[in-house]
């Protein structure tokens, strides 16, 4: 297998979700700065021009980071991230598309439309005057999250899922990039200290 990486907080999960798992696969690095992500060859691998993608040893390539990373769940021994039954699985997936879905894109979106908005507005259809209101709709589910997180170690109770390492990787990345944790989330902040000390942090 080959794992095409990159810059960003998507590429991010997926090399967290391969820590964490023990799972070790070679890496070809795209240039996204330079857009080598919306240009072919990559587009014949990833019609969407996005990263990460994951080509199988037949050919297949697999795109979007939570179709990578329940794969290689599902054939890599250990302890799943995803669940190991049908309940855990199901709570995992529900968490994972509500942060994806609440959280990650409105922040994503919120970036690219204003900060990043040079980088995306010959790429993706842009709407700037969209940014801010993008980015208050992120914290505020943020803030929604915060209120269920207390008293839990992971957004799945004490189990680490593929829901923490999706938000983690994002909220990480846009602290940086002028979308801060609200120190009045004090089981986000709790939380985010907790994902930053483990080791699939650095990956």
């Amino acid at each position: 297998m080959l794992l095409y990486n990159s810059i960003g907080p998507n590429p991010r999960v997926v090399r967290m979700f391969m820590a964490e798992r023990g799972i070790d696969i070679p890496k070809v690095e795209i240039d996204l700065r330079g857009g080598e992500n919306r240009r072919e060859p990559f587009l014949k691998k990833n019609p969407a021009g996005q990263s990460p993608a994951l080509e199988l040893d037949n050919g297949t390539v697999l795109a979007e980071v939570t179709a990578i990373c329940e794969y290689l769940d599902e054939i890599a021994p250990g302890p799943s991230l995803i669940g190991a039954a049908p309940e855990e699985r199901a709570e995992t997936r529900m968490w994972t598309r509500r942060v994806d879905l609440n959280i990650v894109e409105p922040m994503a979106n919120g970036f690219r439309y204003g900060d990043g908005l040079k980088m995306f507005r010959d790429r993706i259809h842009c709407i700037p005057q969209a940014a801010d209101d993008l980015k208050q709709t992120a914290q505020e589910n943020l803030t929604w999250l915060d209120g269920l997180m207390t008293g839990k170690t992971f957004v799945c109770g004490e189990r680490l899922t593929l829901a923490d390492l999706l938000l983690f990787s994002f909220v990480d990345f846009f602290d940086g990039m002028r979308q801060p944790i609200n120190q009045a989330n004090q089981s986000i902040v709790a939380w985010h200290a907790r994902m930053k000390a483990r080791p699939s942090a650095a990956a």
